[in-house]
C-alpha cells in the first residue's frame, strides 16, 4: 500500500500545527496548548521516520546497483550494508503504518492504577505488594512519576489494595495492558509440605479523567469525613481526615485517607471517582471494537486472567497472546518491556487490519 498520500496530508496538518504553536494566545488555554504540542510531536516524529524511510530505500537501491561493479571491495561493502538497510526499512515501514493509524485519545493520558488482593488470602496480599513494586520499577525505567494515593495494608506486610497515580509521557498507552487478573503460582513461606499455591490479584488501569470528560454535580455526591484507620502515623489516626465519596446515580464509592488533610483526601477522592466514571464510559465505547482487540487492550472486565507468574519454573505467561518469558526475576524488577512490546505489536496488527492498511 502506498502511504505517500496519507503522509502528504500529515505534512499539511503539520504546517497548520506549526502555525498554531507560534501564536502566543494558544498558551492561554493550557489544555488546548498541551494537546497541540503533543500533536506537533507526533507529526514531527512521523515525518522524520518517513524521510528516513525514503533515504534508506534510496541507499538500498544504490547498494544493489553497486553489486554490479567490478571492484570486489565495493561489492563487499554493498553486500554488508544491504541486510542492515533491509531490516531498518522493515522497522520503519511498520512504525510509519502505526503512526498513521487514528490516535486513541486516551493514550497520552496519565493513569490511576488500582491493585487489589483476590483469591489466596495472605499470599494474595503479599503479591499485591510485589506487583506494586514491579510497576514502581517500570515507572522509574520509563522516567515517569508515581504517587501513592491510597493503600490498605494487610497484617502480614502486604496490601489488601493500593491506588497509584502515574504521570508522564504516554502513560496510559503502555500501562493499559496491565488491567486484568494476575495469577501467581509458588510455594508460600508458611507452607511446610512444599505445595504450590495459586493466588490472584486484580489490576485496573484507568485513564485519568478531566473535568470536561466527567461533570460531577454537587447534588449527585455524598461526601463523608471519618476518622482514618490502619497504619499511617499519628496524624492519620487522630484526625477526621479520611474522606468517603459516593456517586449517588451509579453507586460508585471511593475512600481516601493517605493524604495529610481532609481537603487533600477530598481532592484525591474526586480524581479517583472521576476516573472510575470515565472508565465506565470508555467501556461502553469499547464495545465497538472487535472482541479480539478488546481482549488485548482491556475491555474493563477485571475477571479475565491475563498473566501467570510461575515461580518454580521462573516463568511469566501472558495468556492474551500466548507469550512466555523465563525472565521472572527481571520482569518483577520492572523489565515489562518485552511483554508490552509484544502486546502492542499484536494490537497494532489488528488495528491495521481493521483500518484496511495491511
Amino acid at each position: 500500500m502506498d502511504y505517500g498520500p496519507l503522509v502528504e496530508m500529515r505534512k499539511q496538518r503539520f504546517a497548520e500545527v506549526e502555525l498554531a504553536i507560534s501564536d502566543p494566545d494558544l498558551f492561554s488555554d493550557q489544555k488546548k496548548a498541551t494537546e497541540t504540542m503533543r500533536e506537533h510531536g507526533r507529526l514531527k516524529s512521523l515525518l522524520q521516520m518517513w524521510d528516513e524511510l525514503q533515504t534508506c530505500k534510496l541507499n538500498l537501491k544504490e547498494n544493489k546497483e553497486l553489486l554490479k561493479e567490478d571492484d570486489p571491495e565495493i561489492v563487499e561493502m554493498a553486500q554488508e550494508e544491504i541486510p542492515e538497510l533491509t531490516a531498518r526499512i522493515t522497522t520503519l515501514e511498520q512504525d510509519v503504518q502505526y503512526a498513521l493509524l487514528p490516535r486513541d485519545p486516551t493514550e497520552d493520558r496519565d493513569a490511576l492504577v488500582e491493585i487489589r488482593a483476590g483469591a489466596g488470602g495472605d499470599e494474595a496480599s503479599l503479591f499485591v505488594g510485589e506487583v506494586m513494586k514491579m510497576l514502581e520499577r517500570y515507572v522509574d525505567r520509563r522516567g515517569w512519576k508515581l504517587e501513592h494515593l491510597e493503600s490498605s495494608p494487610s497484617d502480614v506486610g502486604g496490601f489488601k489494595e493500593v491506588t497509584l497515580k502515574v504521570t508522564g509521557e504516554e502513560v496510559f498507552r503502555f500501562l493499559k495492558y496491565e488491567s486484568g487478573v494476575h495469577r501467581v503460582q509458588r510455594v508460600p513461606a508458611t507452607e511446610t509440605q512444599g505445595r504450590i499455591h495459586t493466588s490472584t490479584i486484580t489490576v485496573a488501569v484507568l485513564p485519568e479523567a478531566e473535568e470536561v470528560d466527567i461533570e460531577l454535580k454537587k447534588e449527585d455526591l455524598q461526601i463523608q469525613a471519618t476518622r482514618s484507620g490502619g497504619s499511617g502515623g499519628q496524624h492519620v489516626n487522630t484526625t477526621d481526615s479520611c474522606v468517603q465519596i459516593t456517586h449517588i446515580p451509579t453507586g460508585v464509592q471511593v475512600r481516601c485517607q493517605d493524604g495529610r488533610s481532609q481537603t487533600q483526601n477530598r481532592e484525591l477522592g474526586m480524581q479517583i471517582l472521576r476516573a472510575k466514571l470515565y472508565e465506565a464510559k470508555l467501556r461502553e465505547e469499547n464495545e465497538k471494537y472487535s472482541a479480539q482487540r478488546r481482549s488485548l487492550i482491556g475491555s474493563g472486565d477485571r475477571s479475565e486472567k491475563i498473566r501467570t507468574y510461575n515461580f518454580p519454573q521462573s516463568r511469566v505467561t501472558d495468556h492474551r497472546i500466548n507469550f512466555t518469558s523465563h525472565n521472572l526475576e527481571g520482569i518483577l524488577a520492572g523489565a515489562l518491556g518485552e511483554i508490552t512490546d509484544n502486546l502492542q505489536k499484536a494490537e497494532m496488527e489488528q488495528r491495521l487490519e481493521e483500518a484496511g492498511m495491511v
